[in-house]
């Protein structure tokens, strides 16, 4: 079930705020843990239990290391535990096909033959199903565990309390990804009122409007050139740049719209999540890029592995294999495939570049040209990232050059008549121009602006449900992941 459906808003929605919003306050919590485990089950009536064993040992891990405080072999071997069994988790739902196959591939034989996994003795799960959220989940779930051995947070010794946390479905399936530290006293105690519950139905239809109106359409262009590659009909040079153009916008608004109607649904239900995207493709560099993208999954990296690992403090040269370790593991978190390994390289490359000696040039370069750096190299990595293997994403390379032998064809032409609007709206709303004009009419027009907004987000909560009526496209890329 995904936020951009009608089942979603008109059904799951609004039953569980109805009941959210009578039941007693402590009982909140208990409201947050059975939606969360109903809004997981109705795709994935199975892995619930990968899920739930993930809660189940980061709980007991925190309880643990609470209890023995003092006995530091105790804590770091919970610590040890948690960290193992969750990226095990993670390693056999998502990378054991994956490692199987390069090893056949090695070989040049079957010697691993993964068709299914077990769990408890049961021969039930295939692993070429991917339970959807995990690599979300699973980071949530053990930031707790860590940041418990750190001694930073306060032990939940409510097993509710920890499983809502996790279970929360707002964020449940492609984040945020909300650390236990960002929400931890407002588990405990928050405050509802009509004014969150306001802010945070505007932020849920903005983001709804992002993912339906723009991404949704954006993504029929791509889907339509990267058909025609795999099937063999020769794609021009400007087919092959406005397919790119396409999915630059989609992956953006499919993603932060998808994070807008998380964090809006955390404020109608009381929570305060963390940005998760601050106008990325405005950035003048890749650094900057990657502290503007997907903000959560950056401090993550950045608190769990980067500073451990030392961070920037013993000197240039361990500075730079920090940061080749988190990029691989950037690359790998996003999935198990050659493709998002080159992707996570292509970045790390660019920023350590960027570290010692690139980002001083970049400083002195105009603007436009800093810009235009930045925004190619993002769209060469979305060629990687969006691509299903490395062959395709080599030839689609070759066809944004030229290699095709076409600089323009009848396709071109087809989709920059049908959907160059919608591109235009793109590329005008990942930009902050309408941010800035908001924001200067509020100034001069207070009253008007504060009159006419609801007006507005309700034309596109309405545009966007006369969408969805008809619409047997509403993909959600980041459920892959």
């Amino acid at each position: 079930m995904v936020f951009s459906s009608l089942v979603f808003i008109f059904l799951f929605l609004t039953g569980t705020l109805t009941i959210y919003y009578i039941a007693p306050k402590k009982l909140k919590n208990t409201v947050i843990l059975l939606s969360g485990l109903v809004f997981y089950t109705w795709g994935e009536p199975v892995y619930v239990v990968v899920m739930l064993l993930s809660t189940l040992i980061d709980y007991i891990a925190g309880l643990v290391i609470w209890k023995f405080g003092e006995n530091k072999h105790i804590r770091r071997t919970c610590l040890i535990v948690s960290i193992v069994m969750n990226l095990s988790l993670l390693g056999i739902f998502k990378y054991s096909g994956f490692i199987a196959d390069n090893i056949n591939a090695l070989a040049g034989q079957t010697l691993i033959d993964i068709s299914k996994t077990y769990l408890f003795g049961l021969d039930f799960l295939p692993v070429n199903l991917l339970p959807i959220g995990i690599s979300f989940f699973t980071f949530q779930s053990m930031s707790y565990t860590i940041d418990m051995y750190r001694g930073e947070i306060e032990v939940q010794k409510n097993p509710i309390n920890f499983a809502a946390f996790v279970t929360l479905f707002s964020q449940l399936v492609a984040g945020p990804i909300v650390r236990y530290s960002d929400i931890a006293k407002e588990l405990d105690d928050r405050v509802i009122n009509i004014d969150k519950v306001y802010d945070g139905t505007v932020r849920f239809i903005t983001g709804l409007g992002k993912k339906v109106l723009i991404a949704n359409s954006v993504g029929a262009v791509w889907d339509t050139v990267l058909a025609d590659m795999q099937a063999g009909t020769p794609v021009s040079a400007a087919t092959a740049w406005i397919g790119i153009i396409a999915y630059t916008l989609q992956i953006y608004f499919d993603f932060s719209g998808y994070s807008d109607m998380a964090i809006g649904l955390g404020k109608m239900m009381g929570f305060t999540f963390p940005e998760n995207f601050n106008y990325p493709y405005l950035s003048k560099s890749v650094a900057e890029f990657w502290r503007r993208w997907h903000i959560t999954l950056g401090a993550w990296f950045r608190s769990y592995v980067y500073i451990p690992l030392g961070g920037n403090r013993k000197g240039l040269g361990r500075t730079v294999l920090n940061l080749a370790i988190v990029w691989l593991l950037t690359g790998i978190w996003h999935g198990a495939n050659w493709t998002f390994i080159l992707w996570g390289v292509l970045y790390g490359v660019f920023i350590i570049a960027e570290r010692l000696f690139l980002g001083k040039v970049l400083e002195k370069l105009p603007s436009a040209v800093s810009w235009l750096y930045t925004i190619l190299l993002v769209m060469f990595g979305w060629v990687l990232f969006a691509s299903p293997d490395l062959a395709t994403a080599g030839a689609y390379f070759g066809n944004l050059f030229g290699g095709s032998g076409i600089a323009f064809d009848n396709t071109a032409v087809y989709l920059l008549i049908n959907y160059g609007a919608v591109l235009i709206l793109g590329i005008f709303a990942a930009t902050d121009a309408w941010k800035i004009i908001v924001e200067n009419a509020a100034a001069k027009f207070p009253a008007a602006v504060h009159a006419l907004m609801p007006v507005c987000k309700t034309g596109v909560f309405l545009l966007c449900v006369a969408y969805l009526v008809d619409a047997s496209y509403n993909p959600f890329l980041y459920f892959n992941f």
